[in-house]
């Protein structure tokens, strides 16, 4: 039996399984727990300083018998191809450093490190009440922008908050910088509002054909997205904006004759779904994302009347 809310708590235990035939690993990252968050560049390691791997998988076979693995000193580990995730910043990631068939079995892991236990209270441990993050749709840029100084940028014609998947191909080597942003200013980028947020994603090619790309442990609000040093001629078909958000069952809806008005609720919908991804967050984009309570109280009526929302 896959519980897929335990795939997707990304963001609390900082940790993504990774499948693969007869095996499973586990990609772990800074998350909530100790990555930058907070006011004026904000601090790092607020709930603890060192990345840990809490998982426990249970097995029932055809002939009723059942196994238990768990994370103990028999794990191993070693350093990927990920180089820095950070909610605020972004992600950067050399695929040149990727480890084929690291989660499956029959993997020679001789050189990978041994592992140490971390004493960690599990006192306040439960199970999740509300529904995973999830993809829950992609976007085509609606136009591709050239900027007056001359940057590639791409308009998604929605404010959504997610992260981009590319499809390319190029030399090894190469880099690929994708930037986020809410907002255009006089005709670039409007980083401004971001504050000390990067919001930037970086892919290293590995110079194998064709690569996807998705980066795992960040997301920013964006519509429009800054494009720089892709190999050859940008193909707007190879770029989608994916969305992210606490995978709620829709409850509610509304529908006038008045199309500013439809647009308004529109709008609001897009800033629930935005907002709702795994804490309820004050702003997706900025050196912000913080659950500050007054906001939800606010808008806790709308929220239930448009979602099922009582266990997020």
């Amino acid at each position: 039996t896959y519980d897929a809310r335990l795939r997707y708590q990304t963001y609390d235990v900082t940790a993504l399984l990774h499948e693969g035939p007869n095996a499973l690993g586990a990609l772990l990252g800074d998350g909530w727990f100790r990555g930058r968050i907070g006011f004026g560049g904000g601090r790092r390691n607020l709930y603890g300083d060192r990345l840990a791997l809490l998982a426990q998988l249970e097995i029932t076979y055809a002939d009723g018998s059942t196994e238990r693995i768990v994370t103990d000193q028999s794990w191993r580990a070693a350093a990927g191809p990920l180089l820095l995730n950070s909610l605020y910043d972004g992600e950067s990631y050399d695929a040149r450093l990727e480890v084929t068939g690291w989660s499956a079995a029959g993997y020679d892991d001789g050189a990978w490190s041994g592992v140490r236990p971390v004493a960690w209270s599990l006192d306040t441990l439960t199970a999740p009440v509300g529904p995973p993050v999830r993809r829950t749709q992609e976007l085509s840029p609606a136009a591709v922008i050239q900027s007056p100084a001359g940057k590639t940028l791409l308009d998604f014609g929605q404010n959504l908050v997610g992260r981009l998947r590319i499809r390319v191909s190029g030399p090894a080597g190469e880099v690929i910088t994708l930037r986020h942003a809410e907002v255009l200013e006089d005709g670039e980028l409007g980083t401004r509002p971001l504050r000390l947020a990067a919001a930037t994603d970086r892919y290293t090619l590995k110079g194998a054909g064709v690569e996807v790309w998705e980066p795992r442990f960040t997301f920013h609000g964006f519509r429009y997205a800054q494009v720089d040093g892709w190999p050859g001629e940008l193909n707007p078909q190879d770029i989608a904006a994916v969305v992210l958000h606490s995978d709620m069952e829709r409850t509610g809806w509304f529908d006038c004759s008045d199309p500013l008005l439809n647009r308004l609720h529109e709008n609001i919908l897009w800033g629930m779904r935005g907002n709702f991804l795994d804490v309820p967050t004050d702003c997706p984009q900025r050196d912000e994302r913080l659950g500050w309570t007054g906001d939800i109280q606010v808008f806790t009526p709308t929220a239930s009347f448009l979602y099922d929302a009582a266990g997020f």
